[in-house]
């Protein structure tokens, strides 16, 4: 791997080190003897993900003002991005900026839901076929479609996939379809957005596609990651209808929890029921 960094930057390795974070692949901090710091992502399997990886930061890069690392280099076995400092702990200056951020991110739009190719989540396979309706995107795609992959691996019982199914079949009762398909980050929780000084340095780790971006302000909530100061924010730039944090959020946050079901299994399985007895299934 030293050799591959060094003869793709053209420059000599002064220090490397672990990093933690990121499902995809074994991460390093590297340091050169010029200077430059990069990010180095290895994943030596027969099913390295990597150039998923990078195509997803190079479309961010390409489509939006949103700040992710530029991609140095890709190959099969590894990923060398630029690196971004910061930490990720938000005060409210920070949080606003994410506001800001991302609501010019949810300005930018395509004709169809999903994307021109399937992504990644948390390193599973994430389908995006490209669909004229939201509400049948998020129920097939998104929904039933990481449900079924939780009774394949046994992490999600059969009778609670029953109910997931029984309550898509009437999404209409409680979502409605946006004006137009709005790109998202896909993954936006705490570790994923990096910050220093008050400013937002990078969004990492993408899980792109064209969707309500209720989805994404929804998962910020899912596990603390912004508060009041981002929403009061967001909210002047792009409105949100009533009966998001009501109810809304709480339906858009059951698919995040049944990726967490597909990786983990255990309480989030307790979270899916919890949310499909809140709606009477």
């Amino acid at each position: 791997m030293r050799n591959a960094i060094e003869d793709a930057l053209n420059g000599r390795i002064k220090d490397i080190s672990p990093l933690s974070g990121g499902c995809i692949g074994q991460v390093y901090r590297v340091k050169l003897t010029d200077g430059r710091t990069v990010v180095a992502k290895y994943d030596g399997s027969h099913t390295s993900q990597l150039g998923v990886e990078a195509y997803m930061l190079r479309y961010l890069s390409a489509h939006s003002e949103l700040p992710v690392p530029e991609v140095l280099h890709v190959a099969d076995d590894l990923l060398l991005m630029r690196f971004l400092p910061g930490n990720s702990h938000f005060g409210a200056v920070a949080q606003a900026h994410a506001a800001e951020l991302l609501a010019g991110l949810h300005g930018v739009s395509a004709e169809k839901f999903g994307l021109e190719r399937d992504t990644l989540i948390g390193g599973l396979p994430q389908p995006n076929p490209q669909n004229d309706s939201w509400l049948d995107f998020f129920r097939e795609a998104r929904l039933l479609y990481m449900g079924q992959e939780g009774v394949r691996t046994n992490r999600l019982p059969e009778h609670v996939f029953k109910r997931l199914a029984a309550f898509a079949d009437h999404l209409d009762a409680w979502l409605l379809e946006p004006e137009r398909p709005s790109l998202i980050h896909g993954d936006v929780w705490t570790t994923n957005v990096l910050a220093q000084n008050g400013r937002i340095t990078g969004f990492v780790d993408p899980a792109i596609y064209y969707a309500h971006p209720e989805i994404e302000l929804a998962f910020t909530t899912l596990f603390g990651t912004f508060g009041r100061p981002f929403f009061e924010r967001y909210q002047e730039l792009r409105a949100i209808p009533p009966g998001f944090f009501e109810e809304r959020r709480d339906i858009y946050n059951l698919y995040p929890l049944l990726v967490h079901v597909r990786l983990f299994g255990g309480s989030y399985v307790n979270s899916v029921d919890r949310t499909l007895q809140q709606f009477g299934y």
